[in-house]
């Protein structure tokens, strides 16, 4: 289990000073701090990035591509993200950025906002169609796919069954490349601009799907500078390639996907916190029946909120806000697209719960492995500290349980150990002296024997 996924999310263990701010954070229990360092279980992460944005030492950091990929291929394509829009100043013509990244070397440029165009036409026929799997809980965010898998598996098949539009986008992007150059799919680099850590382990670990179409991963972040310096160039004489409206670029910001829907009977919710909330109220039913579409952002702001951006995402999702007046409400139909088939949007491999949290291998040693949870957890002060270095009183009993800890963790119980120790050694000390006054003569020199 712990190989089954790739992470991108990684721990510099030099730059670690051995604090909690980062086990108080971790939305699913993935960190432990021992011995000074902090830890990150692979099974329970799920590179939602909050690690990495509240870390004092940047001890958290993220695995992905960088601009010598480009010298890998013949012919590269980038996937702008529709965050990219919002990292910018006083934008007002996304043609700018699309040419200032083929100014820096990119061969050329498809939106994922107009990928997600498609995605979202798709999304509004499969809503419509399935009232059945209401609400339809969209699947664009890695981050919350992963968290329903390990956490809410009776919410797996709520999951929209729709490819993510950087996906999308890069099937498109690479047909449209080989019709262009007339090269093989292999000499074709398609390089995805990411604006969070999970959407570079979607493309190393695919969800619904058995490889990813994507090549490579950059940082928006990484990129940022570059594209300022080439923006001059890009005014002086703007390239025609923007091809998405409003339905696309609003995907970049939370509630954007929910507005494509073109539908009042949504939710969106975004924030990992948040995102969680709603997961557990839906599982306990708390919501009406008539509720059919649920985007969810683990990101605050959505996309923008992202930790490989550079943008305050509240300021940035105002910034994409006063972009979106100057666009039209779309500009991709799906039958536009001769060579893209409907069926190439879907998923085409099952999504399965994964029992990460499992306290053992059979449900009778789970069974048995809870009940000395709830024993430990009778000792402990409940009070969630951390300084075990885990998050929870809970954590720690089932770390304990699971063989990765011991109850002295607990500086409570330490404490409450040296206390008795020190009472027993009291003791025993004035046993001793009382014994020895008790075998020695009382003698008085002031007394004449």
């Amino acid at each position: 289990m712990a190989n089954k996924f790739f992470h991108s999310v990684y721990l510099n263990g030099e730059l670690c000073k051995g604090c909690i701010n980062c086990i108080k954070r971790c939305p699913t229990n993935a960190i432990r701090v021992q011995n000074g360092k902090a830890r990150i279980i692979k099974e329970f992460c799920i590179d939602c990035g909050e690690c990495i944005r509240h870390c004092p030492h940047h001890a958290k950091l993220t695995r992905r591509d960088h601009l010598d990929l480009l010298e890998k291929y013949e012919y590269t394509v980038a996937l702008p993200a529709p965050s990219l829009y919002g990292q910018f100043n006083n934008m007002t013509d996304v043609n700018l950025i699309l040419t200032a990244l083929k100014l820096m070397g990119f061969d050329d440029v498809f939106e994922v906002s107009a990928a997600a165009e498609l995605v979202s036409e798709e999304s509004r026929r499969y809503v419509r169609e399935h009232p059945e799997k209401w609400p339809v809980i969209s699947t664009a965010c890695p981050s919350v796919n992963r968290l329903i898998r390990v956490r809410f598996p009776n919410l797996i098949d709520h999951l929209l069954p729709l490819l993510p539009p950087a996906e999308v986008a890069a099937k498109l992007a690479r047909k449209r490349a080989v019709e262009r150059t007339g090269l093989s799919e292999r000499q074709i680099g398609i390089i995805f601009l990411a604006p969070c850590p999970a959407k570079v382990a979607f493309a190393r670990s695919p969800l619904g799907i058995a490889a990813s179409g994507i090549d490579g991963v950059m940082a928006i972040k990484d990129v940022y500078q570059i594209l300022l310096s080439y923006l001059p160039a890009a005014e002086k004489n703007p390239q025609e390639l923007a091809s998405s409206g409003k339905i696309g670029v609003g995907w970049g910001i939370a509630g954007g996907e929910a507005a494509g829907m073109i539908t009042d009977s949504y939710l969106a919710a975004d924030g990992i916190e948040n995102v969680i909330r709603v997961l557990e109220d839906l599982e306990d039913e708390k919501f009406t029946p008539n509720l059919q579409f649920i985007e969810l952002n683990a990101c605050s702001g959505g996309c923008v909120g992202g930790v490989l951006n550079v943008e305050n995402p509240y300021l940035a999702k105002a910034k994409m806000k006063q972009l979106n007046k100057y666009l039209p409400v779309s500009l991709q139909h799906q039958e536009d697209h001769a060579f893209l088939d409907s069926g190439e949007l879907y998923f085409t491999e099952p999504i399965t719960y994964e029992p990460v949290y499992q306290l053992g291998s059979s449900r009778m040693e789970s069974m048995v492995n809870l009940k000395l949870v709830e024993t430990y957890m009778k000792e402990f002060p409940c009070l969630d500290c951390g300084s075990c270095g885990a998050p929870t009183c809970r954590a720690l009993a089932e770390d304990i349980v699971r063989g990765f800890a011991k109850k002295e963790d607990c500086i409570y119980l330490l404490r409450d150990y040296y206390d008795t120790l020190k009472k027993s050694q009291l003791l025993q000390e004035t046993g001793n002296t009382k014994k020895t006054m008790e075998g020695t003569p009382y003698e008085n020199p002031g007394i004449d024997r």
